[in-house]
């Protein structure tokens, strides 16, 4: 009985803490030519009521989308926003980087 408690128990963190997370969700994209394909984008997924901050490079072809706690954005959703702006995504991944640290690696990178 014990044992089914604890993992009862473990069970319900486990999930709690996915759910609670923030997750940062990192693109691909190509097409991005100048400020103005930046702000689009920036504009077009801040209109998701998931999304918390956006980073955009264009020189890295990179977009990341940090979403508020307990939320997400599926990949689908995602890919349809930005063709439907003219863009082509080649990859996406949900990684472990804030966008703190993705900007001070872009940052990084310029030097």
């Amino acid at each position: 009985m014990t044992r089914l408690k604890n993992w009862k128990i473990l069970c319900t963190l486990a999930l709690l803490t996915g759910v609670a997370h923030a997750g940062t969700i990192e693109m691909k994209v190509y097409g991005l030519v100048c400020g103005f394909c930046a702000q689009g984008i920036e504009k077009t997924l801040r209109k998701n009521p998931a999304t918390a901050d956006v980073v955009v490079s264009l020189e890295d072809k990179l977009v990341a989308v940090a979403t508020r706690d307990g939320a997400d954005i599926s990949d689908a959703e995602l890919t349809r926003a930005l063709t439907d702006s003219g863009y082509d995504v080649k990859g996406i991944s949900r990684t472990q980087r804030s966008l703190e640290q993705i900007r001070a690696q872009l940052k990084q990178d310029k030097k």
